[in-house]
């Protein structure tokens, strides 16, 4: 079921975004050669904690996990692109590093994810971190009230095939509110007209990612940790957004 919210609603939920992006601001500040993931994991329950905000990902057991996951953040490295469980790992020159992280503050939920290249990038690597902030863009810009998921969907897609990027449906981006994941879903493909229609109060969270050379992915032996399964580097962008009369509003957007 498809939950509309408030402008009241709409407002706590910017604050909860407000907090995601400065913890993840801060995190690409401290993600630098010779730093170790869980020392990233570390920074961000202390702020969590400090904030009295709450991790949607402690003791997160869905079903296409071996739950339940015990940490605050997902940290995807190079060949990693979603639900990468945090682990003893020094980050090196040239890595790509992905992060994504959803708190409730107040009982509401915001979801966002960024993707950061450590030290040189490779132009390659730049290019797919490129494409899917832009293919973010372009969803956010179709956001409109009376559009549909389609829409979203097929402007992430023309994006991703204008790189040469091959497309996985399986994830994609949901609504969002009182929950991590809520209906609608939002596939990184689709047809521009189909789909559930945006109304105002809608809040989704679109997260295109992309492989450069694959839409298939694997799990890793710790259960969560999903890979581009021909080794590829991938590469992962996400805002949390909400449908107005007035347009589409980012909710996880740094002041």
């Amino acid at each position: 079921m498809v939950e509309l919210k408030s402008p009241a609603e709409i407002e706590s939920m910017r604050v909860t975004g407000g907090f995601v992006a400065e913890v993840l601001s801060e995190l690409r500040e401290k993600a630098q050669i010779g730093v170790n993931l869980l020392d990233l994991e570390a920074v961000v329950r202390e702020r969590i904690r400090r904030r009295g905000a709450v991790s949607c990902y402690w003791d997160y057991s869905p079903s296409f996990g071996r739950g339940p996951f015990r940490n605050t953040i997902c940290l995807s490295v190079n060949d990693a692109v979603l639900h990468g469980l945090p682990f003893d790992y020094t980050l090196r020159d040239g890595d790509v590093l992905s992060m994504d992280l959803a708190v409730s503050i107040d009982g509401w939920v915001a979801d966002s994810a960024v993707t950061t290249i450590i030290g040189t990038p490779d132009p390659e690597d730049a290019r797919l971190v490129r494409a899917t902030e832009e293919a973010l863009d372009a969803a956010i810009a179709v956001a409109q009230a009376g559009n549909t998921i389609g829409d979203l969907s097929a402007a992430i897609a023309a994006v991703a095939r204008a790189g040469g990027y091959p497309i996985n449906t399986e994830f994609g981006g949901h609504g969002l509110g009182r929950t991590m994941h809520e209906d609608p879903h939002v596939p990184n493909s689709g047809r521009v007209g189909r789909g559930f229609r945006l109304r105002p109060g809608l809040t989704i969270a679109v997260e295109p990612w992309f492989a450069r050379t694959t839409d298939r992915i694997i799990t890793d032996p710790d259960g969560w940790t999903l890979r581009s399964a021909d080794g590829s580097r991938t590469a992962h962008s996400e805002h949390t957004i909400a449908i107005t009369e007035s347009g589409p509003q980012v909710l996880t957007r740094a002041a």
